[in-house]
């Protein structure tokens, strides 16, 4: 039996025709970025795309961003996208417990405008898009940790994934993937290079737009993960593909042979939860139900938000309904003290214990990685 009782159909909105793209409508471009191969590459994409204001800057420094107000900065800084070289720290791959062994960047910053940013809390200043034109010295240098880790190389649960490299810690990569081509490069390069081990390439996104990456020579060396939600939630995603598109996406790219999965996030006991999460897992299983050979994960991550965070959230989106009550919450300290606050231990395990008994019963084919 399908989740929501009998004769109830998910609860997930039709998807659209046509693949959400984010086109800026203005674009800084570096000096340097400008110089590198991949630079030119992209400027010539977004002519294509039709973008007309692109400024080629005369250094290496992006200008001040700032408006009027934190509300005018945030609009502006949304609509730009800069195009940079990495500095030497951004290049180093870094661990990213519990998702992969390391984490690497095509971009930071997203064009979606999600209330309950992640990012909010993690990159300073206006949140403005930023993408690496340099993309070649990024890739060539994770060949150095291939075979170390601790999330997944050498592991006994996980060893079976190789070395794992997120690429969507402080971006969403197909959210930008039309004007940039970064993705696909990428998916390219873990997929025919020449490793000292096995690999993969993880990244998560709410974009629908994957026909481009569907004929690519991942050779199974790339997991691409959906991030989803209920209604509940979804209406907290603005900017981003509706759920509906997203699974359908999902199930593209799992007939075209990729590793997929499920990254159900941020988890909320909204009202009715159990219904709607459960009509969530039901149209997820129906969409990858025909799918040969199906490489299906689930990974579960609960909101939570820290000081800085509700901070940023609130200067952005002044009017939001998003639950940000820190009485509400359970104090936490991370490994270096910061603080976020998570849901009670109550709900915490309410929460956990339905998740892990309606996964193992309505979508027993997928392999749940963790719970956060």
């Amino acid at each position: 039996m399908r989740p929501g009782g009998p004769g109830v159909a998910p609860d997930v909105p039709s998807a659209p025709a046509r693949p959400i793209l984010w086109t800026p409508t203005h674009v800084l471009v570096t000096a340097s970025a400008a110089a590198e191969p991949h630079g030119r590459s992209i400027v010539e994409r977004l002519t294509a795309a039709g973008v007309e204001d692109v400024t080629l800057l005369p250094g290496d420094r992006l200008p001040s961003l700032r408006q009027a107000d934190e509300r005018a900065t945030y609009a502006r800084a949304k609509r730009t996208l800069a195009v940079v070289t990495s500095a030497a720290s951004k290049r180093r791959p870094t661990p990213i417990p519990p998702s992969a062994d390391w984490s690497f960047p095509l971009a930071e910053g997203c064009p979606g405008h999600c209330q309950y940013c992640y990012l909010a809390g993690s990159l300073s200043g206006p949140p403005i898009t930023r993408v690496y034109a340099d993309l070649p010295r990024i890739l060539a240098g994770l060949d150095d940790v291939v075979g170390a880790g601790s999330v997944t190389s050498g592991t006994e649960a996980r060893g079976h994934e190789g070395t794992t490299f997120e690429a969507s810690c402080y971006t969403d990569p197909l959210a930008v993937e039309h004007v940039t081509g970064s993705l696909a490069a990428t998916i390219t390069h873990f997929g025919t290079h020449d490793w000292a081990g096995p690999v993969q390439l993880r990244l998560t996104t709410k974009y629908d737009d994957v026909d481009g990456l569907l004929d690519l020579p991942h050779h199974g060396r790339t997991r691409i993960r959906a991030s989803v939600n209920v209604r509940g939630v979804e209406r907290f995603e603005g900017g981003t593909a509706r759920v509906a598109a997203r699974l359908r996406a999902l199930g593209k790219l799992a007939r075209a042979g990729y590793p997929v999965g499920l990254t159900i996030a941020p988890i909320m006991p909204v009202e009715d939860w159990e219904q709607q999460y459960g009509q969530l897992l039901a149209a997820a299983g129906a969409e990858l139900a025909d799918v040969p050979g199906l490489d299906l994960t689930v990974e579960c991550i609960t909101h939570r938000f820290t000081p800085k965070s509700k901070d940023v959230q609130l200067g952005w989106y002044p009017g939001t309904k998003l639950d940000l009550d820190e009485d509400a919450r359970t104090r936490k300290h991370g490994k270096f003290g910061a603080v976020k606050y998570v849901y009670d231990k109550d709900t915490m395990k309410d929460l956990r214990t339905w998740f892990e008994a309606a996964l193992a019963r309505d979508l027993p084919q997928a392999r749940y990685l963790y719970w956060t």
